[in-house]
């Protein structure tokens, strides 16, 4: 059974969750923009990974980043690699760097950041090729799929938890010097080291997460355990621009507009997969908010999302200013209830519960990159509210 589809409409989990329970044995292969990402399945279980034009995936910068090799080692171990052909694992073996033990271990690590990284991709074309492997002699692992779906989905949490922490996008960032620390002694990763090396007091933490070579998931989680160390600080904000009023209200319209766009999407995928795309209750449902700002939120908009703002931000302006935010919160958060309602009476609390997981997923990009407009005006406070209240409701 081969199989082909886009991220938006089926969650990477999903797929994980499918080719392990019917240990399926195949290749994966995920593509989004210049980047693919190959995972390779057997019996269910994932015994190899590969990655093209993302680098916080490839195995030396992994090694280097952990200390497990220096640079000059590494330097050395690529040029053969490129001259010989043969895959890195297997040339530091033959260097006499690392043992096939050590190795195999080191692999594991590198499938298993590979896999990882892609619980935040939103979109990208899949494919699944039944009975393909691995043509290439690599060294190969085996790793429980069911086990790295549980610790993806706890990343995707871990990754909300540290959002809240993170300064905003235009502070300037800072070394202390003298750390007021919880503890006598501070031990840092390798990976915090990097980071620190980057703090300069004219940096944002955007600068810094794009200066960084250890990627952006570690990078600002590497932040986050450097600001609870109290060895890093807020130096000061970076000079505003002449149109702050205008682009800070140009992104808390586009922020509304993408976090309830993906709770409502999270929402028709999960019914559609349940119930199947064309179930009346379905269209019965949706058919409701057919009317007025409500129907670029729930699909029934233009699939191009610059298209769909435009006419989003023009409708909302036709209500009074002074009351367009409330209003247009008070209500969304409204549909989005009855939505997460409909969802419980008619599938249950599980699935209800594993909703929620993915609507938590799907707004964290959105969040990170408006994360100082999202603080100002409680959004990410709203939509978690909905959800405790929802969950509560089929709790009791």
């Amino acid at each position: 059974m081969s199989f082909t589809g886009n991220l938006k409409t089926v969650a990477f989990p999903d797929i994980l969750q499918l080719l392990s329970t019917g240990k399926k044995t195949g290749i994966l292969s995920i593509t989004k923009g210049a980047t693919q990402k190959e995972v390779c399945f057997k019996a269910g279980n994932i015994i190899y990974a590969t990655s093209r034009g993302a680098e916080e995936d490839y195995l030396g910068g992994l090694l280097l980043r952990r200390g497990r090799i220096v640079k000059a080692d590494l330097d050395r171990a690529l040029h053969m690699h490129k001259n010989t052909g043969k895959r890195l694992g297997q040339v530091l073996v033959d260097m006499g760097l690392f043992s096939r033990e050590e190795i195999t271990d080191c692999l594991k690590l590198q499938v298993e950041e590979i896999v990882y990284n892609l619980f935040s991709w939103e979109s990208g074309e899949f494919i699944f090729s039944e009975g393909k492997l691995p043509t290439v002699k690599d060294i190969l692992v085996e790793l429980q799929t069911v086990s790295l779906i549980m610790e993806g989905t706890r990343r995707i949490d871990e990754w909300l938890e540290i959002q809240r922490s993170l300064p905003k996008e235009n502070q300037l960032l800072k070394v202390v010097l003298s750390p007021n620390a919880k503890s006598d002694e501070i031990v840092l990763s390798p990976e915090e080291f990097q980071i620190l090396w980057l703090i300069n007091g004219e940096r944002s933490l955007p600068d810094i997460v794009a200066a960084s070579p250890i990627g952006e998931f570690a990078t600002y989680r590497g932040m986050y355990k450097l600001i609870l160390s109290n060895l890093v600080i807020v130096s000061g904000v970076k000079a505003a621009a002449e149109k702050e009023d205008t682009d800070e209200e140009e992104q808390l319209w586009w922020l509304v507009l993408r976090l309830y766009t993906a709770c409502f999407d999270s929402i028709r995928r999960k019914l559609e997969r349940k119930l199947g795309p064309d179930n009346s209750c379905i269209t019965n449902m949706f058919a409701a908010y057919r009317k007025g700002v409500w129907a670029y939120f729930t699909g029934l908009g233009s699939s191009d999302f610059k298209t769909n703002f435009e006419n989003f931000r023009r409708t909302a302006n036709k209500i009074p200013k002074e009351a367009r935010l409330h209003k247009l919160l008070s209500g969304l958060n409204h549909i989005l209830g009855e939505q997460l309602a409909f969802v419980g009476s008619m599938l249950g609390t599980n699935v209800l519960r594993s909703l929620e997981s993915e609507i938590k997923k799907e707004i964290s990009i959105p969040l990170a990159e408006r994360r100082s407009v999202s603080s100002k005006y409680e959004l990410e406070e709203n939509i978690f509210q909905v959800l405790k209240d929802s969950k509560k409701i089929f709790m009791t």
